[in-house]
């Protein structure tokens, strides 16, 4: 009989199931009471009516921790468990019939006195918090305490106890839902990391992006002035080889000419040639390069101020959010241009070609 009475005691109360018993789908049960109260502990903003809920909600088994979702009927809406009530009434009905009989020997195992052992506990010393023996408060240490029944105080203590784990589990169920929000926020968090870090890195390529085309077009600037310089300078170095050659001609039959033996016949080239080494020897059409011709400094670039900004950038605060979303909508090559204007302001324009140029003097 005892075996059974532990299988009927209720796991909040620690009392006999009392009627209605409800079944919870995890096979575990309870009193219906008991299951309401720890539900209304453990849902405390949801709304009642007569003292009861008027709407599901979330119930975890003292027994297993099951989670059990309940319909709008809360605790009321389980299922009865008709046979753990009719073992019930049978074992009541048992138990009344043994209680006429006469009291059985006491167990060894009944708990006794310490100091009387022949006398079992059966008062309790509410002075000293102890159970104790009715010799202990006639002739022993508690003689001058204040002692009650056991009976009144295991009700009080059962009573409060089971008042304190009906608060832990609610306190639990609270704390769970703080460890499922904060579960929630770190992966929000995480989230929201990504998503900013993905911007952060599209905005940076995008940047690079415009200094890369500064790049190539200020590259494509100092090639097109150097393609024309080594076009010009290839033009003059052909018309001086031809003048050189000319030049080298006359030298040459100048030679010959010297070699004549007839003085009529010198005297008759002579002077047609002194002319052609005096016109030769007039290099007054053939053009000069300038002294720094060949100077490419003027394309020398001060990024000074373009580094200060890059250096400055930073995250936006919340009042330079609609300056930002406005300048983007004015046009995307904006950027580009302020970029072009930058580099524009930080490199000279390069010097026409012929301006480095004049005509030699003879």
């Amino acid at each position: 009989m005892d075996d059974l009475e532990k299988q009927l005691i209720c796991p909040i109360c620690l009392e006999i199931f009392s009627k209605p018993v409800v079944i919870l789908p995890c096979q575990h049960n309870l009193c219906r009471k008991c299951a309401n109260d720890v539900f209304q502990a453990s849902n405390p903003y949801l709304p009642t009516r007569g003292g009861s809920l008027t709407s599901g909600g979330r119930f975890r088994c003292p027994s297993c921790r099951h989670e059990v979702v309940l319909d709008r009927h809360g605790v009321y809406g389980l299922q009865r468990n008709l046979l753990v009530e009719n073992i019930i009434d049978m074992y009541k009905q048992q138990s009344t019939s043994t209680s006429s009989q006469p009291a059985p020997e006491m167990k060894p195992d009944q708990p006794m006195c310490e100091v009387h052992e022949e006398e079992k506990i059966n008062i309790y010393c509410v002075t000293c918090s102890t159970p104790t023996c009715s010799m202990c408060k006639v002739f022993g240490v508690h003689k001058d305490c204040e002692v009650a029944p056991l009976t009144s105080i295991y009700q009080n203590q059962k009573t409060e106890l089971t008042d304190r784990i009906a608060m832990m589990v609610s306190g639990n169920e609270r704390i769970q839902g703080v460890i499922s929000q904060l579960e929630e926020t770190c992966r929000i968090i995480e989230e929201n990391s990504r998503r900013q870090k993905s911007q952060v890195c599209e905005k940076f390529d995008h940047l690079y992006a415009i200094m890369e085309d500064r790049k190539r077009e200020m590259t494509l600037q100092v090639s097109a002035e150097q393609e024309e310089k080594l076009n010009y300078i290839q033009g003059l170095k052909r018309k001086y080889n031809e003048h050189l050659e000319a030049m080298s001609k006359i030298v040459e039959t100048g030679i010959q000419t010297m070699e004549e033996p007839e003085m009529a016949v010198f005297l008759q080239t002579a002077r047609p040639l002194l002319k052609k080494i005096g016109e030769a020897s007039d290099t007054s059409h053939l053009e000069k390069v300038e002294r720094g011709y060949e100077n490419m400094d003027h394309y020398t670039a001060n990024f000074l101020k373009q580094r200060k900004a890059l250096r400055s950038i930073d995250f936006i605060v919340e009042e330079e959010e609609e300056d930002e979303e406005q300048e983007e909508e004015e046009g995307a090559g904006t950027e580009e241009e302020q970029a072009e204007a930058g580099a524009s302001d930080s490199v000279a324009p390069p010097l026409p070609a012929q301006s480095s140029l004049k005509a030699a003097s003879s």
